[in-house]
């Protein structure tokens, strides 16, 4: 099936059109994830390390970081329980039912985009928390979209699970099968190809974010919500393919 950008967040959806969103937010959170850390010092998408900060520095009193972690935590579950909210009000209603994908990245684009145009963060800044907020509560508004998009197969805002599916395919792929009869063990080599290429555009987006952030500050989140909104809008403006049940 042919795709174009613009039809990524559209109805008309296949296992490569899934494939290539996911490509395109796996970079958008490289890019948001190393603005945050660059900006602030403060990974807000890595959930795994924020929690296990939050339980050693209340252990240690460092009681500054366990409040920007249960922030960074609840932002993060706020964003998800919106692309929820947003994702089925949508599916059940005719004239959104087909633009329920576009819907939830307009609500990232437009976060992004003012976050890129509106925050007066410099390197260094002593006011790390409307800005560790806000990213946080977009991690987890797109995470939870490309876990719906993908039946949660697929991931963009961490690599740990990726890391780790391209580690099995690799002990698959080498694995010599000396048994009679056996089935044979085979690697997933698309599931490898497509996991090797979120990791590399997730890192990809860290260093493009990181480097942008040292020349050009915030404004350079305006050139990942310039790209969800080349996604999310066509479909918004067009009519919807086909009825769609409504479910209550």
């Amino acid at each position: 099936m042919a795709w174009r950008v613009w039809q990524l967040a559209g109805p008309a959806r296949s296992p490569r059109v899934n494939r290539h969103l996911a490509y395109h937010l796996a970079w958008t959170a490289g890019v948001l994830n190393s603005v945050g850390f660059v900006a602030v010092g403060f990974y807000t998408s890595h959930m795994t390390g924020i929690t296990a900060s939050v339980a050693d520095h209340l252990v240690l009193g460092g009681w500054a970081v366990v409040a920007i972690g249960l922030l960074a935590l609840t932002t993060f579950v706020l964003g998800a329980m919106t692309s929820a909210l947003q994702f089925h009000w949508a599916r059940r209603r005719e004239r959104w039912h087909d633009r329920r994908f576009a819907l939830v990245l307009l609500t990232e684009a437009v976060l992004v985009l003012l976050i890129g145009a509106l925050t007066d963060l410099g390197p260094g800044t002593e006011r790390p928390w409307p800005l560790v907020a806000a990213l946080g509560y977009v991690m987890g508004l797109q995470n939870a979209l490309i876990t719906k998009v993908s039946d949660a197969t697929i991931r963009t805002t961490h690599v740990t699970g990726m890391v780790t599916d391209i580690g099995i395919e690799l002990g698959k792929g080498v694995y010599r099968n000396r048994l009679d009869g056996s089935s044979p063990v085979r690697a997933d080599l698309d599931r490898l190809r497509m996991h090797a290429t979120l990791v590399g555009l997730f890192f990809l987006g860290g260093v493009m974010g990181a480097l942008g952030y040292l020349a050009a500050g915030v404004v350079v989140l305006l050139v990942p919500a310039a790209l969800l909104l080349t996604i999310a809008v066509p479909p918004l403006l067009s009519a919807p393919a086909t009825p769609a049940p409504v479910r209550r």
